[in-house]
């Protein structure tokens, strides 16, 4: 088919008890939109794998936590890089698409970031407080997630987890980007009240901050989130950066910014069906 009307196969788990979120209004919003410009069909993620091969390319949206699918999710990967399949996001992310790893690079290399760390040798790395976080390497969703004190640490089992200190902070903020122009954020006024977001108007720092990671991340197409916590001290440090599947909040939009998001949107991946696709792996 041509780019003008791209058959384009939307990965997104419909029924996913998301709490505080509805994945599912979302992304019938989402496809309403973009089947003025696409031919569109919606799956599950565990069927893309089966299905991505009669389409342009596969948007993968609210899909849900893979660790729920991890079999079917690594089978998916495997065939869309062997036979070259255009995925949107590109397979190529460093965020939250390869595991929360990237948050001890991060913390390694200065950025600012919460301290995390994946090995006793490097404890004495995170800043000395009364509770630290523990959560999956390949966790999401806080699924997994547990708070320990500090002498719990030394009988802590580390394999396949990361540590971070309970930080106090007085909100968290989400940046949102298609490819790498800021849309929009939001923040959540209560920290109890993580999903009951409104709008947030970034200062140019703020802005500088969300921008520095989606620069490190590479990806040159993409939907991607740059979640944040802004401290006690007022300072602002990486929660994460999703660019898997990041849940868009777009009720929580206005409606000239959600619009804009959508055309953004489209813009992109009429950009992405252009390119050259990616090679088959040998």
């Amino acid at each position: 088919m041509g780019d003008d009307r791209a058959a384009v196969l939307f990965v997104t788990d419909l029924a996913y008890p998301a709490r505080g979120r509805r994945y599912g209004d979302e992304d019938v919003f989402l496809t309403s939109r973009l089947r003025a410009e696409f031919d569109l069909a919606l799956c599950h993620p565990c069927d893309a794998a089966a299905l991505m091969g009669g389409f342009d390319a596969v948007v993968v949206r609210n899909s849900g936590p893979v660790l729920l699918y991890r079999e079917q999710y690594e089978e998916f990967r495997r065939r869309a890089l062997a036979g070259g399949v255009r995925v949107y996001n590109p397979l190529t992310g460093r965020g939250d698409m390869a595991g929360k790893g990237y948050l001890t690079e991060l913390t390694a290399a200065g950025f600012p970031v919460i301290p995390t760390v994946d090995r006793p040798a490097d404890a004495d790395r995170l800043p000395v407080v009364d509770r630290y976080v523990v959560k999956p390497r390949e966790g999401a969703d806080s699924i997994g997630l547990s708070v320990v004190g500090r002498p719990e640490l030394a009988g802590l089992s580390w394999a396949g987890v990361l540590v971070q200190p309970l930080v106090d902070f007085r909100y968290e903020v989400s940046f949102y980007f298609v490819d790498d122009a800021f849309q929009y954020a939001l923040y959540a006024p209560d920290p109890e009240r993580r999903w009951e977001l409104t709008p947030y108007e970034p200062s140019v720092a703020d802005l500088a901050f969300a921008r520095g990671f989606i620069g490190w991340n590479t990806l040159d197409r993409g939907i991607q989130r740059v979640d944040a916590c802004r401290t006690a001290a007022g300072e602002l440090l990486l929660v994460e950066l999703e660019d898997l599947n990041p849940y868009l909040s777009l009720d929580a939009v206005p409606v000239e910014r959600r619009d804009a998001f959508v055309a953004a949107t489209i813009a992109s991946l009429h950009g992405f069906l252009r390119e050259p696709g990616p090679t088959r792996a040998e």
